[in-house]
């Protein structure tokens, strides 16, 4: 048993930082105040295993709405195949692409081994409630893996003119809040903490036994109060750990938050179930 489950970990190589979100890179890094280096997942494996973390990937399919080729399940697989014991792959799939999305994700989990899916609405444009998309979800909760939906402001684009086209409406969470209610076997996890609209990301994992929300890009120091009070009463439940790497490191972040979790008075029980528990229950590895 690792000492925690970091939720959300994009690959710091070239095929993702040059190719599938090269425009976003810079303003990503302005954003988080940290220069990104591209970097081999040999080196992040090895990162992974000296904090004893296990790490959940990311792939990375926005290309109808940005015209980037995406980073493919096919690469997080193979990586995940090579560092079993420090890496978990969760597929991306466009959902624009319909049915060749449908076969892509059936594909992902059947063949690949991938253990969920992720989207990014607002860097995919697309609302997540639209009906358009329900056979994409009809399958992704048939195969039994949770689906990961960016909420929130994103550093992508963050300070450019027009947000480099990048809508915030589509992040905002109450869209899950029609997916959670429509498919109640789905497991759905709102990725970061939804800032503007944190509360109401709080309410619906408060209301939706279905829905989580993990913490990743924003230090633990510098999460809304109400989110801090919930994390160590009522939702710690529903609360995962993710750092957002390579944005924000994995040590960063677990520093970060045991200084907050003392501070505020947090049990043992409650850090090891934000840390571990709720997401290794998630990913069935209990």
């Amino acid at each position: 048993m690792p000492k925690a489950i970091d939720m959300h970990v994009h690959l710091p190589t070239s095929s993702w930082l040059d190719v599938a979100i090269q425009p976003y890179r810079v303003p990503a890094e302005k954003f988080f105040r940290a220069t990104v280096p591209t970097r081999e997942m040999e080196e992040v494996a090895r990162l992974y295993e000296e904090l004893d973390i296990l790490g959940v990937l990311l792939a990375w399919d926005a290309e109808t709405a940005t015209g980037l080729a995406p980073l493919t399940n096919d690469e997080v697989a193979s990586i995940v195949r090579r560092y079993p014991k420090q890496f978990i792959g969760f597929a991306s799939v466009d959902p624009w692409k319909g049915k060749k999305a449908i076969i892509e994700m059936e594909r992902a989990v059947k063949a690949l081994g991938l253990k969920g899916a992720k989207f990014h609405p607002g860097i995919q444009a697309f609302y997540p409630h639209d009906v358009h998309f329900y056979p994409l979800y009809e399958k992704i909760s048939e195969l039994g893996v949770p689906a990961l939906f960016h909420t929130g402001t994103s550093g992508l684009g963050a300070g450019m003119p027009g947000g480099m086209g990048i809508k915030l409406d589509h992040t905002r969470p109450i869209w899950l809040d029609h997916v959670a209610a429509d498919f109640p076997k789905l497991t759905i996890i709102g990725a970061h903490p939804a800032w503007p609209w944190h509360e109401e990301m709080l309410a619906i994992i408060q209301h939706k036994s279905n829905v989580f929300m993990d913490l990743s890009g924003w230090s633990p120091k510098y999460l809304p109060k109400v989110i801090v009070d919930e994390a160590r009463g009522r939702l710690s439940d529903k609360m995962l750990f993710g750092s957002d790497y390579p944005f924000i490191t994995p040590q960063r972040w677990l520093a970060d938050f045991e200084a907050v979790t003392a501070a505020a008075g947090f049990s043992p029980e409650t850090k090891v179930k934000i840390l571990y528990d709720n997401a290794a229950g998630i990913l069935r590895l209990v």
